[in-house]
């Protein structure tokens, strides 16, 4: 691998040579002249384009509500965390923070607890160490996704405003998405000095908080009844014994 040093440089292939960035560099390597694949590379090349497309869906999901600027890495991070979880096992991408710099707790030494209902409960505690900033803004979004015909089926979010220089008692915020699909459940925290929003990325956060399936009621089958009908008179038939009626007749 060489590094471009030059002022012109390129992206992309020419010729034999591919250009790239990597960590804010320019590097060169040159196109091999035979790829070999087995089957086994194959599969994981099938998995890690399904994985992309995947992690490109949920980032085009929450584009409009995400106000945050991502890092440089969200999209490989993203990616690299559906692949290591596996297929159709979204459950692990809680705890997925769009800004790797900065999570949620940075903001709340108590952390909010999300609960089925689609509430959101923040507890009164003490809210400190954020440089200039005099309000905090906590927006709660909540987008489900159908994964299996790749649609965004429902959206909602929930904006509250925290005044840093005074006391927090606490709060709540709601979102309600019904609906078929995956519920992805995003905390969001900006902080905002005197003039205007910070853009200071330690200080903005945006994480995955909960997954959630739609889980389809089981469908059990209702249990026979016994027949409790009596056989008819005519097919009654009387015991014997030795083949004569143990009843002796007059």
């Amino acid at each position: 691998m060489g590094i471009i040093t030059s002022v012109i440089t390129f992206k992309g292939k020419v010729g034999n040579m591919i250009a790239y960035e990597r960590n804010g560099k320019t590097c060169l390597r040159t196109v091999p002249e035979t790829v070999r694949q087995t089957a086994n590379t194959r599969r994981s090349a099938k998995w890690f384009g399904a994985a992309s497309r995947k992690g490109a869906l949920i980032r085009s999901a929450l584009a409009p509500d995400l106000d945050i600027l991502c890092d440089g890495h969200a999209v490989n991070r993203l990616n690299s965390t559906i692949v290591t979880a596996g297929r159709n096992n979204h459950a692990a991408l809680k705890g997925f923070r769009f800004n790797g710099h900065t999570g949620i707790e940075k903001f709340f030494p108590e952390m909010p607890v999300f609960s089925q209902d689609g509430k959101l409960h923040i507890p009164a505690q003490k809210l400190q160490g954020f440089g200039d900033a005099v309000r905090m803004e906590v927006k709660l979004i909540a987008t489900r996704i159908d994964f299996t015909t790749r649609s965004v089926t429902g959206m909602d979010a929930d904006v509250l405003h925290i005044d840093l220089e005074q006391p927090f008692t606490g709060a709540d915020l709601t979102v309600n998405v019904p609906g078929k699909g995956t519920l992805l459940v995003t905390l969001q925290v900006r902080t905002f000095l005197k003039d205007g929003v910070s853009y200071d990325r330690r200080l903005n956060a945006a994480e995955i908080i909960a997954v959630e399936e739609v889980v389809t009621p089981e469908v059990v089958a209702p249990k026979s009844r016994p027949n409790k009908r009596q056989p008819h008179a005519s097919l009654v038939t009387k015991p014997t014994i030795n083949g004569q009626d143990p009843v002796p007749r007059e």
